[in-house]
């Protein structure tokens, strides 16, 4: 087990081992009681390998199919896993057991006899401490789990997400491009930078990118060939595949999720990765999705700036949504990303929205209208960046950033931290990882922990508000009651209320300037008040219980916010 520290708290982290069975094909079938006699231990959501050696004729990533079935012998579910070439003759099919309890295998190739029917055993344990699974819509972890939904209405579920046992999981994610085609150097210290930073979720390519700022070559490629005579597109590089291998794992040992960007259009003529053939993307992404569907923490983006590739039609972007599903036997989530277009997420293959922001001033407050227009989780995972870069996108002062991340989660979705300063040293975090520079990590750790524990069905109020969620008197005619749409009309025309029936009621004041607010509280209930500065990360709370109204001094301060909770 190899480890890596965390400046947070200076202890260890450890990374998962992979659980490999190395199998002599000539003598597995004699052996297959052997093996099952010491079958190797995984934990549930673990990774498991068997490791086979084959042939090595031809070209084996064209010619040689395999696949395993692993069945539960305590369920009897098969799983049917597709397995990929190494190189050298080295073959590999990977796993991850969904279920405690043994599991028994049986390998398949058509193409390659001694790969064919090797027999052996693995016995899942339960999961560890930090180990929750996969992260999925929240919606499909509780119908999973015949579990009551934790929102009696049902209504926020389906904006959200979920580890796989249940767990609440919130996107607090980053943006690194490029990290793993950097030097190993600057990918070690990328590693320990989010090990002390506040992310669970990261944005990485798998191709290098080329744009400003970032337009050197890596030392590593996909494919075997070079830059001076074309690569072979039929023929990957285990090099740089065994490295983003090492990587995905550190970040699960975080705690992590890799969001795996499969294609970009940021490409010099010289590689030719965003315009290879529709082939040879098919055969690039069967791969990806058979090496990395079984480690836990992986998502898959189609594309960043899917727009930008005009030679890929829509339906090539459905196709391959469709090659990825077959291939990853785990489901893991399922996205594309836009530049200006925004792809239409009703599209039954996206499990949920991952978008650019395309309007410059209203940014992360289209997060109600994409909420209504798709009705799946919304991820803004490109509001902007903190940073002096000479474009817009990339030069917003963290007052800013931490604004539009407020304003996104208080309508229910979540956003996606970046960070281009291009005066700090050779490494922008934006494309190549290395040292965070910015004022927003700090704030957005503390954001954490105010959203990680609000209540779960806590939504917008605004018209859907049922009338007895309602908090405020009318102040025309407190005979008349109000509903949701007439309260937010009259008493939070201004800013975003986030409200969970009559027990809790987040406020945020953005860039006003309020000396004070005055609250109207739920009849027959007793209320304590805080006030949070976001900026100066503080939170206040008012002395004793309250009800009836109660008045909140906000200082003539920006980036003010009000929690408002049963006592």
């Amino acid at each position: 087990m190899t480890t890596t520290p965390t400046a947070a708290n200076n202890t260890a982290v450890p990374i998962d081992p992979i659980a490999i069975v190395r199998v002599s094909p000539q003598s597995a079938l004699a052996e297959a009681s052997a093996v099952t006699a010491k079958a190797p231990h995984v934990e549930r959501y673990g990774l498991f390998e068997i490791a086979l050696a084959g042939t090595a004729d031809g070209n084996p990533y064209v010619d040689v199919d395999l696949s395993a079935d692993f069945t539960s012998t305590a369920t009897g579910e098969t799983v049917t896993v597709g397995g990929f070439y190494r190189g050298n003759g080295d073959y590999a099919i990977r796993f991850m057991p969904l279920e405690e309890g043994e599991w028994r295998y049986v390998t398949h190739s058509a193409a390659d006899p001694s790969l064919n029917a090797i027999c052996g055993t693995l016995i899942a344990d339960p999961a560890g401490e930090n180990n929750h699974g996969r992260v999925l819509r929240a919606t499909d972890v509780h119908r999973a789990a015949a579990e009551p939904e934790t929102d009696p209405a049902g209504s926020e579920l389906k904006f959200q997400f979920s580890y796989e046992d249940g767990t609440r999981y919130m996107p607090f994610g980053t943006t690194c491009y490029a990290w793993t085609s950097q030097s190993q150097a600057v990918q070690d210290q990328t590693v320990e930078t989010l090990a002390a930073a506040p992310f669970n979720k990261i944005r990485m390519c798998v191709f290098p990118k080329f744009y400003d700022f970032n337009n050197a070559d890596p030392d590593v490629f996909a494919y075997e060939g070079s830059m001076e005579n074309g690569f072979d597109h039929t023929r990957f590089n285990e090099e740089l595949f065994a490295n983003l291998d090492r990587r995905i794992g550190q970040l699960c040992a975080l705690g992590i999720e890799a969001d795996i960007i499969l294609l970009h259009p940021y490409d010099k003529p010289e590689w030719g990765f965003s315009k290879m053939s529709r082939e040879a993307d098919i055969m690039y992404l069967t791969y990806m999705a058979r090496r990395y569907g079984a480690y836990r923490n992986v998502w898959w983006s189609l594309a960043n700036e899917y727009d930008l590739m005009p030679q890929k039609s829509l339906e090539d972007w459905r196709t391959y949504a469709r090659v990825v599903m077959a291939n990853d036997a785990f489901g893991h989530l399922r996205s594309i990303h836009n530049c200006v277009t925004v792809y239409d997420y009703n599209e039954p293959w996206c499990t949920h929205c991952s978008i650019q922001r395309v309007d410059v001033t209203r940014t992360t407050e289209c997060i109600a209208d994409w909420r209504r227009e798709y009705g799946k989780p919304v991820v803004c995972d490109e509001p902007g960046y903190e940073g002096n870069i000479y474009w817009g996108w990339g030069s917003l002062p963290a007052t800013e950033l931490m604004r539009r991340y407020w304003e996104g989660l208080m309508r229910c979705g979540t956003v996606t931290h970046g960070e281009s300063f291009i005066d700090k040293g050779d490494q922008i975090w934006w494309a190549h990882g290395g040292t965070l520079h910015g004022e927003t990590p700090a704030r957005i750790a503390f954001m954490r922990g105010i959203f990680e524990t609000a209540p779960r069905a806590a939504s917008p109020l605004d018209a859907d508000t049922a009338p007895e969620d309602v908090w405020s008197v009318n102040p025309v005619d407190v005979s008349q009651p109000l509903n949701g749409a007439m309260e937010k009309a009259m008493k939070f025309w201004d800013v975003p209320v986030l409200r969970a029936g009559t027990d809790w009621q987040l406020v945020y004041f953005g860039w006003y300037q309020q000396l004070y607010r005055e609250f109207d509280l739920p009849a027959g209930g007793e209320y304590t008040v805080d006030v949070i500065d976001t900026w100066n990360m503080t939170i206040d709370r008012l002395p004793g219980t309250y009800t009836g109204t109660v008045r909140a001094d906000l200082g003539g301060r920006q980036y003010m916010a009000v929690r408002i909770q049963r006592a």
